[in-house]
């Protein structure tokens, strides 16, 4: 990056994460979204915001991004790593459980505001395919700020929440598919928009290539992915480190989307399927850690961009028209949004939260425009200036939210949505079982008979590999990180069960788990008594001492084969271990609380 004014190749990268390290932080701390702090970032030191006093105060330059074109390159980096998260997070599980909001609701929703909006353009002099496109791109509402506003105020699983979600998902799921309709749509727009089935055979004929690319990707990565994340998983584990699963994530999403450039579709396409391809194996946890920071950074700069390219001089030279249409467009979108939640069953007030929240415009309003503008479909004039209402309508969001939490006033867990969009998405409400050697394998096939749901995590591949070949809900990952117990839901896991045969390790997990969930039943394998008493001492709910259940059990058979009464063997078996129990809980810290009357230590054993 070439500075001006003395500013140095690596002066622009200096002044984002300068922002980064300022001005979200600060937008934390007042509670808004900081993926606004970004675009009031991109706004403050692009050319139309400190660049424009440069001239008469050159020092302003060090302040300032002068090299936009850059931060926009990578900011296609951004949306590609979001893409890539959202393709690790569509599993059929959650499909399933939320088929009729995702596909009935979502798709009404994406549909119905194409459709008005696209008319709105055709009104306002746009052709067809133009409309069409703005259309296309300002029907989705953005997940980047919507989410995080909810989570905040804790109105995800409300019953808003899961309709937002729902809608959201589905935008997520069509972003692909209009994509490729936009690739279409410039074919038709450079034959003069005639829509006789010779110009339409022809512009379709234009996709072939991409099809192509698009299924040798799929079929690549369904060969290459998993064996290749198996052999970084094995040179981890001999201890070379996190960065080579760092690196491999990188590769994958950066490869996928290169690859998907060459056969002429998007880079934002092709990581969104190499998530896919992942979210089917078991890497997809370590892979969503590994990715996680480099996401946020990057759709940061994708904001950045974003907030660079709002154009003052068009807000100055005609505000009411630029504030009119976002008004224009928030507005249609609520009403066409709360219709579609009404009709699919969700009442009043969720529909009216869930309508004000995704009535604004979205980060992936930027990417479908701009490809129109890049296929030369759009003009470049009305959709800067539809680009320009759509940020203003993104910083809306949060005002939104609140207006909606004071309008409607719902409960923390209203259960207004049809029953199976309050089902669990994800690991909810589930044992999670850590290490899945002989022990951890045979606590779930006990739990499985019993219909116990579980998820375990391992850090062997070759485990976690013969595990799924089972068919068991295994994955791979490091349990000792909370990143990764909260990835696999210990908000709303039942229980964790511990079985690793490293003590070291079994300490770091129980020690994790516990500060993250106080009230947790935690069940933990000890190697032996001194293990069991440490294991107490961390918070855990139930420990088990190999070598004293061992000597128990054997004691138990040999009393029984020497014909000593069963009634009498399993007596003085039980108060044995009760005696080790009251030992090991002596052991607690002062002032802690004794856990609940422990079963892992009785007999499973009926004669």
């Amino acid at each position: 990056m070439t500075g001006h004014g003395g500013g140095g190749e690596y002066k622009d990268l200096v002044v984002f994460l300068a922002a980064a390290g300022v001005m979200v932080p600060l937008f934390n701390r007042l509670k808004i979204s900081p993926i606004l702090g970004f675009l009031a970032a991109g706004v403050l030191l692009g050319p139309d915001g400190l660049a424009r006093f440069a001239d008469t105060a050159p020092w302003l330059a060090w302040l300032t991004i002068s090299d936009a074109g850059q931060i926009r390159s990578l900011s296609e980096l951004g949306v590609a790593f979001l893409l890539f998260m959202i393709g690790l997070e569509l599993s059929w599980g959650r499909l399933k459980s939320m088929r009729r909001l995702v596909f009935g609701l979502g798709l009404t929703q994406v549909a119905v505001c194409t459709v008005v909006l696209a008319a709105l353009f055709m009104m306002l002099g746009q052709t067809l395919v133009s409309a069409a496109v703005l259309g296309m791109g300002l029907s989705l509402s953005s997940t980047a700020v919507v989410m995080p506003v909810l989570a905040e105020s804790g109105r995800v699983q409300t019953a808003s929440g899961r309709a937002t979600f729902s809608i959201l998902l589905a935008q997520d799921l069509v972003v692909a598919p209009i994509l490729i309709t936009v690739t279409v749509l410039a074919a038709l727009a450079q034959s003069g928009g005639d829509l006789d089935p010779a110009t339409l055979r022809a512009a379709l004929l234009t996709l072939v290539p991409a099809a192509i690319g698009l299924a040798l990707l799929v079929i690549l990565g369904r060969l290459v992915l998993r064996p290749m994340f198996r052999s970084v998983a094995r040179a981890r584990a001999r201890g070379q480190g996190q960065e080579m699963f760092v690196a491999a994530s990188l590769l994958v999403v950066l490869g996928a989307g290169l690859a998907a450039q060459a056969a002429g579709l998007s880079m934002s396409l092709g990581a969104l399927v190499a998530g896919l391809l992942l979210a089917e194996t078991e890497f997809r946890r370590e892979v969503e850690l590994s990715i996680e920071p480099f996401k946020g950074l990057l759709l940061g700069v994708f904001f950045v961009g974003v907030g660079i390219g709002l154009d003052l001089d068009v807000v100055a030279a005609n505000p009411l028209a630029v504030f009119g249409l976002a008004a224009a467009l928030t507005g249609i979108k609520i009403g066409m949004i709360f219709g579609a939640a009404r009709l699919w069953g969700v009442k009043r007030k969720a529909a009216i939260e869930t309508a004000l929240v995704l009535g604004p415009a979205g980060e992936f309003a930027f990417v479908i425009l701009g490809a129109g503008l890049v296929e030369g479909i759009a003009s470049p004039a009305f959709t800067g200036t539809v680009l320009v209402a759509a940020t203003i309508s993104i910083f809306t969001i949060p005002a939104m939210a609140a207006l909606a939490g004071r309008l409607t006033r719902e409960p923390a867990a209203a259960p207004d949505l049809p029953e199976e969009a309050l089902e669990p998405v994800g690991a909810e409400n589930q044992v999670l079982i850590v290490g899945f050697g002989r022990v951890g394998r045979l606590v779930g096939e006990m739990l499985a008979e019993h219909g116990q749901s579980y998820l375990a995590v391992d850090s062997n591949a070759s485990t976690v590999a013969k595990g799924r070949a089972e068919g068991a809900n295994v994955f791979y990952g490091d349990a000792g990180r909370a990143e990764m117990l909260q990835l696999c839901g210990v908000e709303t896991a039942r229980a964790i069960v511990v079985t690793m045969d490293a003590p070291a390790k079994v300490d770091e997990v129980v020690r994790t788990a516990r500060g993250l969930r106080p009230d947790l039943i935690l069940i933990a394998r000890a190697r032996d008594d001194r293990h069991a008493v440490r294991l107490y001492q961390l918070g855990v709910t139930d420990a088990v001492p190999e070598t004293t259940e061992a000597a128990l059990q054997l004691a138990e058979n040999t009393l029984v084969d020497l014909g000593v009464p069963m009634g009498l063997v399993l007596a003085s078996i039980h108060e044995r271990r009760d005696r080790f129990r009251a030992v090991f809980q002596d052991a607690m810290p002062d002032g802690a609380e004794p856990p609940r009357r422990a079963r892992a230590l009785r007999s499973t054993t009926s004669r």
